[in-house]
């Protein structure tokens, strides 16, 4: 279970300050420039001369003929020849994100628009995108593909058993949360085929929800949803030749339904596809090769883990999609941490491979290949895990080198140019906040001043780190905001906040760090030690022993690192109260709350629970069967770290917020520990927010509501205050 994903305030931030941020950014050829869509329409904006910006498409142009309301556009597309905009509007949520909604070309010679896919159902286009020559575009409408040609607005249907169980282009609940995966067709580099996934989910059970609100007699909302230990739906590629009209699938071998295929892109030559292969354990990949005519393939090369093997959506924003390519498509760049780091390697086409980054700490995140200059730039931090610097490593491997200048402590992050000359650069810490200036590369000169910066109010308390090591010998990164006028000789109430598993980090260093987004108030000025620790299993670039000794030990080992390091905090800190501990967390911190209340009861005397997994086995089987295993063969590791198995051992309060229609972690999972809590006469509270997703936020008043209420527990329960 992914961590949730919180608009706080420096979303909030970065919102005022990018347009952009709905959507990748677009870049103009030179790589100067870069497409935004503004309150005025559609603008060129110069990266090195801030105020020369260019107009593309004016909003008075977004109204179409024959209506007096403008379009809803949330992201577009520049033709490849730059004559035209396929613009994204009146978009429509699917699971979610809104990808599902009504495409038009906007031609900029004759000012026009026209939909696109006019007679197919209203927002049911998905994932639209030109051919390389501009001349088509493609797109999913009912799961299935179609493909017009903009010269006459023809149509042309690719497949026709598209249905709510037969998928084309794109994917089904479980791939889209757990690999990143939403569009799901290629245009080859020379427009002549698309290559595109297909999901047979027919064998895959819909759990349903209830929607008890929305009219006089209940419905049930069904989402196919395979859980642990249910078989996956089956996946397979197939190609689509545009000349004979004529498809032909790849004959890949290996079981479609005991198989994941996360990754999949065209070869160069537009001859064949490139794909990854993951077992459904998710330890053994392998890179195949497909002919596109022949449909026959090869592997090249495969890969084990005695744990599981991350793919790229786990470092690149969620996002699998492209391939690295060098030496015009003769080799690839890849990420493995074979060597007990996470490292880049090379591999050709036969599948030799050569390690490039040589040193002894993680590559974090590759940023930019710069493939002109044979420079790879990449996000590490080997001295300290909150933090993200760039570094750059030649392509023929060797020491790698820290980019970012010492002066910029803290989470640095960059959009690079496809120029590889340029970048956008933001340097966020707990001391301050500069976004949006323009640095060269690999200098690291600034072109341009940022356009937004903040620092920390001396006046106000901010986040300190530290680590401390518990008595197994495990030393955790931390920080801690203390409270305002802090007094060591007083006792403090101590609240943790958690996540714990493998889906999120919680101790990073950026200028909202320390920061309670459910407090309505101010927890230093009321008096609270606000706490995080990183147990092992997270995220955290620390090597891959840290990240994957958590294997088959989810509920377990992270629980007992969060216990132990809270007893070594109390031990270490006289100031802190131990009468009064608290711990919080959503989702996978949700599961982490509802274990540490039950596993160490004599620790943690307050927890506030919002939409947690009680029981592994009712969550989804990529997710859980990647970092546990499968049930069939260790179903007692699933119990053993369930919260459901320690509900008995409640001793203290319980807040428990579930939203009925989370169609992730489903509200099943709270109304089961409902039961067990009642079987032992657990006294608790329950907050049932009614067709609320995961995240809680939907209808007029839920987010204060959620705070409110939040913070009204809280105090009461761990009270504030120095005593």
């Amino acid at each position: 279970m992914k961590n949730i994903k919180k608009l706080t305030a420096i979303a909030l931030y970065f919102l005022c300050l990018s347009p952009l941020a709905a959507q990748k950014t677009q870049w103009t050829p030179d790589g100067n420039a870069y497409y935004s869509f503004t309150k005025k329409g559609v603008e060129i904006v110069d990266v090195l001369h801030p105020g020369k910006d260019q107009t593309l498409l004016n909003s008075s142009e977004l109204v179409p003929a024959g209506s007096s309301d403008a379009l809803q556009v949330q992201s577009f597309q520049v033709s490849p020849d730059g004559k035209s905009l396929l613009l994204f509007a009146d978009t429509k949520k699917v699971w979610r994100d809104n990808t599902r909604g009504d495409y038009w070309i906007f031609d900029k010679n004759t000012k026009k628009l026209t939909q696109l896919g006019k007679d197919l159902p209203a927002s049911s286009l998905m994932f639209a995108k030109y051919s390389p020559d501009g001349k088509k575009v493609a797109f999913v409408s009912k799961h299935n593909i179609y493909i017009e040609d903009l010269s006459n607005n023809q149509l042309s249907k690719i497949t026709n058993d598209g249905t709510d169980r037969m998928i084309n282009g794109t994917f089904d609940w479980a791939y889209e949360e757990e690999f990143g995966t939403q569009d799901g067709f290629r245009w080859s580099p020379d427009g002549s085929k698309i290559a595109y996934w297909k999901m047979d989910a027919r064998g895959t059970k819909n759990f349903l929800m209830i929607n008890n609100t929305d009219s006089l007699y209940s419905f049930t909302v069904p989402v196919e949803y395979p859980k642990v230990g249910e078989n996956p739906s089956g996946c397979s590629i197939w190609f689509y030749d545009l000349a004979s009209k004529a498809s032909k699938k790849a004959n890949i071998a290996g079981d479609e339904v005991q198989n994941y295929i996360p990754r999949m892109e065209w070869v160069l030559d537009s001859k064949s596809v490139i794909l990854q292969q993951l077992n459904r354990k998710q330890n053994q990949s392998k890179i195949i090769v497909a002919d596109a005519n022949s449909g026959s393939s090869k592997t090249i090369h495969t890969e084990t883990d005695a744990a599981w093997i991350d793919i790229k959506s786990r470092w690149n924003d969620n996002d699998p999609s492209g391939w690295d390519w060098i030496e015009n498509g003769k080799e690839f760049l890849w990420l493995s941490e074979k060597d007990g780091w996470r490292h880049i390697y090379k591999i050709d086409m036969n599948g030799k491979e050569t390690l490039l980054t040589k040193d002894n700490f993680d590559v974090i995140k590759p940023e930019f290949f710069d493939v002109p200059n044979q420079l790879i730039y990449f996000l590490a931090s080997p001295d300290n895990a909150a933090q993200k610097y760039l570094y750059k490593v030649s392509m023929k491997g060797g020491k790698a080198q820290k980019v970012t200048p010492a002066s910029y402590t803290g989470s640095n992050n960059y959009t690079i140019s496809p120029n590889g000359k340029i970048a956008m650069f933001t340097n966020n810490s707990i001391n301050s906040i500069s976004i949006g200036s323009v640095i060269s590369l690999p200098e690291h000169k600034e072109l341009v001043a940022a356009k937004r910066s903040a620092k920390a109010d001396p006046a106000k308390s901010k986040a300190e780190f530290f680590q401390i090591t518990t008595q197994d010998g495990v030393t955790l990164d931390g920080w801690v905001v203390k409270p305002k006028n802090f007094d060591p000789n007083k006792k403090y109430p101590i609240v943790f906040t958690v996540y714990g598993e493998p889906g999120s980090q919680t101790v990073t260093d950026n200028f909202y760090t320390g920061w309670n987004y459910l407090y309505t108030g101010n927890m230093a000025e009321d008096g609270y030690l606000y706490v995080s620790l990183e147990n092992r299993g997270t995220p955290s670039p620390r090597g891959r022993e840290w990240r994957k000794s958590i294997y088959r030990k989810i509920g377990q080992l992270n629980i007992r690192d969060q216990a132990m390091g809270a007893k070594a905090l109390f031990a270490k800190w006289p100031y802190a109260d131990t009468s009064r501990v608290a711990v919080w967390g959503w989702s996978g911190g949700g599961s982490s709350t509802l274990n540490l209340l039950g596993q160490y009861p004599d620790i943690y005397q307050t927890g506030i629970a919002i939409a947690p997994v009680a029981n592994q086995l009712f969550y989804d089987n990529i997710y859980q069967e990647r970092y546990m295993g499968l049930p069939q063969e260790n179903r007692e590791d699933f119990v053993n770290g369930s919260p459901l198995a320690y509900a008995k051992n409640l001793k203290g309060n319980l807040l428990l917020i579930h939203g009925t229609g989370d169609d992730n972690v489903h509200y099943q999972n709270t109304e089961v520990y409902i039961n067990e809590l009642v079987k032992y006469n657990k006294q608790f509270q329950l907050m049932s927010y009614p067709n609320r997703t995961h995240s809680i936020n939907e209808g007029e008043g839920t987010s204060l509501h959620l705070a409110t209420m939040f913070t009204k527990y809280l105090k009461e329960h761990c009270p504030p205050g120095a005593r």
